[in-house]
């Protein structure tokens, strides 16, 4: 399970990357969807883009499997298991 602490930051680095101006970390939660009609947020394609290079860049991981993508972006809670998963291998 991941940190809140990870959780937070990664909330802080989702509105910056995607320019989420109106929004602030407390908007998200963490295991809401971040795609489709049940997201607050309702990120597209192009977002999902923009969170792999977050992931590549503030944390040195890639994602390779698109099904894989769907499942690791599928909430910010799951984007913060995979990052703790694969950070300590």
């Amino acid at each position: 399970m991941a940190s809140e602490e990870l959780i937070l930051k990664l909330k802080k680095q989702i509105i910056e990357y995607l320019n989420l101006m109106d929004m602030q970390p407390e908007d998200i939660e963490a295991d809401e969807p971040l795609f489709g009609p049940d997201s607050n947020i309702a990120l597209d394609s192009i977002d999902a883009i923009e969170l792999s290079v977050l992931l590549e860049r503030e944390y040195g991981l890639k994602i390779t499997d698109s099904k894989q993508g769907k499942k690791i972006m599928g909430s910010v809670g799951q984007l913060a298991d995979f990052i703790t998963e694969n950070q300590k291998a």
